[in-house]
């Protein structure tokens, strides 16, 4: 089992930055750890992920040259880092978990956090 929780979240203006945390306990060591954000009205969409085991970082093309992932073994955490944000990034941000499936997918994951918001304003 594994549980997530998210935070980091806030209200911040175009152009600025934050950093979001996912902390994990339970067995991901040998997996993945993505992040996915849900705009009201939208489908929930892959923003970026990492492989805890290999460092293999993967993103989704509007974040690439924004946005950063890393992970911290010892804290068991995993953080996202957004620069230059949007308006087009509000979203509900959710970190996951999963093992076996593909990392850009939402059915490559087995386990979610509840979420933290990120509104940006113009």
């Amino acid at each position: 089992q594994v549980h997530l929780v998210e935070s980091g979240g806030g209200l911040v203006q175009a152009g600025d930055s934050l950093r979001l945390s996912c902390a994990a306990s339970g067995r991901t060591s040998s997996g993945y750890v993505g992040w996915f954000r849900q705009a009201p009205g939208k489908e929930r969409e892959f923003v970026a992920a990492i492989s805890w085991s290999t460092d293999i970082e993967y993103f989704a093309d509007s974040v690439k040259a924004r946005f950063t992932i890393s992970r911290d073994s010892a804290k068991n955490t995993v953080y996202l880092q957004m620069n230059n944000l949007a308006p087009e990034d509000t979203a509900v941000y959710y970190c996951a978990v999963g093992f076996l499936g593909t990392m850009g997918s939402r059915r490559g994951y087995d386990y979610w956090g509840q979420g933290t918001q990120v509104t940006v304003s113009s």
